[in-house]
């Protein structure tokens, strides 16, 4: 995640990392907490939008962390779904791994449409508040 971060922000796209985790809720961080999880982790995301509520989440139908979704400079949705198709936490495992995300940024940067907009999400369920 964070070598596609460090990469696709060089080249101009605007990466968001929501965290729509509820108050004490799996997930939730404060925005101090945020910063030094961000640093412990490496990520390299444009910005982080906290959303303890849940707006941003239930917008975009977010279902599993981590949901990936691209959106082009239009506000359309061009992608939809999982990182890759290998649902594992083990980065030893997602060597050779198709990159959906990877794929959709490559083909929507040459002005090509999306060939797979939507794939099958996975991970962990999002903890919205009630």
């Amino acid at each position: 995640m964070q070598t596609l971060q460090k990469e696709w922000t060089a080249k101009g796209v605007v990466w968001f990392t929501v965290i729509s985790s509820a108050p004490g809720q799996q997930g939730y961080v404060t925005p101090g907490q945020e910063n030094a999880y961000l640093a412990q982790v490496h990520a390299a995301p444009t910005a982080v939008l906290l959303d303890p509520e849940g707006k941003l989440g239930r917008l975009y139908d977010a279902k599993t962390t981590r949901q990936m979704i691209v959106i082009d400079p239009t506000g359309k949705v061009i992608y939809d779904g999982a990182i890759d198709d290998r649902p594992t936490p083990d980065p030893e495992d997602v060597q050779g791994a198709n990159n959906y995300v990877s794929d959709a940024l490559t083909e929507a940067m040459a002005g090509k449409p999306v060939a797979t907009p939507f794939t099958r999400r996975y991970g962990c369920s999002v903890k919205y508040l009630e």
